[in-house]
């Protein structure tokens, strides 16, 4: 049945256009109490282990959530889960991944241990791997190349732990860009309803990039937002950043029931996964591997 996107439904067949692909995931979670800060044994709520099981438990429905995706989109997917602690440069070319997807996070940056930060920015600043960066991961690619990570009305983290502005649920962006190739075949498609440009999806976050990086173009906005989206293609490196959850897609369809439903919702985040994995593909000279490949 070919694609119809003005049919997608609860049981619209998914089209794997991609053969062969390697993920490296990296759960940007905190997975141990070395993983924490000086700082972080100052918070008026400091509990090691409560805090390390907390994330844990997160950590768990977010990797399920994003190698879904993986495993949905592929006919022969291969993805490695690595946490931010153990990743060096060294494991990074030995899985020689053909697309790096960064997690979202918990807690602030600040309460993370200085180290592990620094590895993963030094990484992210050298590598030619394509990389996605979700929701934290977006934060912290835009921090890995001299942004600011501050919440919604533009404080440090630390000035306000609580009672923060958020984005949740289903919210709208506008595409700045929409002729960029992650936005293939979804803004103009027949069918489409929404106002031109507009995208919708799933949001869960306290905090932005207060700017876009330098050598990044931004291809999305909102009004409570402005760094929705973020694109580099430069200097060898091809790297999105979306604030969002675009992995909501395929999220716990094996659980019966299900405590979400975001099947017909949140088709545009599929899309846009899809769209990253091709363009990694075509960024690492590997088109064969992509059916229908222009």
């Amino acid at each position: 049945m070919p694609r119809e996107w003005k049919n997608y439904c609860e049981f619209e067949p998914i089209s794997q256009r991609i053969d062969h692909i390697r993920v490296l995931v990296i759960d940007n979670l905190i997975s141990s109490t070395s993983d924490l800060s000086e700082k972080a044994k100052l918070e008026p709520d400091f509990d090691a282990e409560a805090w390390v099981a907390e994330e844990r438990k997160i950590a768990g429905f977010a990797m399920g959530n994003i190698t879904q995706n993986i495993n949905r989109l592929a006919h022969r997917p291969h993805w490695l889960v690595m946490r931010l602690a153990e990743i060096t440069q060294e494991k990074l070319d030995d899985f020689d991944p053909d697309a790096i997807v960064i997690s979202g996070t918990l807690r602030d940056f600040d309460l993370y241990h200085p180290r592990m930060m620094e590895r993963m920015e030094a990484i992210l600043r050298k590598t030619t791997i394509p990389v996605l960066g979700i929701c934290g991961g977006h934060q912290l690619m835009g921090q890995a190349f001299g942004t600011r990570v501050v919440t919604m009305d533009g404080l440090d983290p630390w000035e306000k732990r609580r009672d923060r502005i958020r984005e949740y649920q289903y919210h709208f962006i506008q595409a700045t860009k929409p002729e960029d190739p992650i936005f293939a075949g979804i803004l103009t498609a027949k069918g489409r309803k929404l106002p031109k440009n507009q995208l919708r999806v799933w949001q869960n976050h306290g905090l932005m990039i207060d700017r876009v990086p330098e050598g990044f173009s931004l291809i999305a906005k909102s009004d409570v937002c402005r760094t929705q989206m973020i694109v580099k293609r430069g200097d060898g490196q091809l790297m999105y950043g979306v604030q969002f959850h675009l992995e909501k897609s395929f999220e716990d369809w094996r659980m019966i029931p299900s405590p979400w439903e975001h099947r017909n919702e949140s088709r545009d985040g599929r899309l846009m996964y899809e769209n990253f994995l091709v363009e990694a593909l075509r960024h690492r000279g590997k088109e064969a591997m992509i059916e229908n490949a222009a």
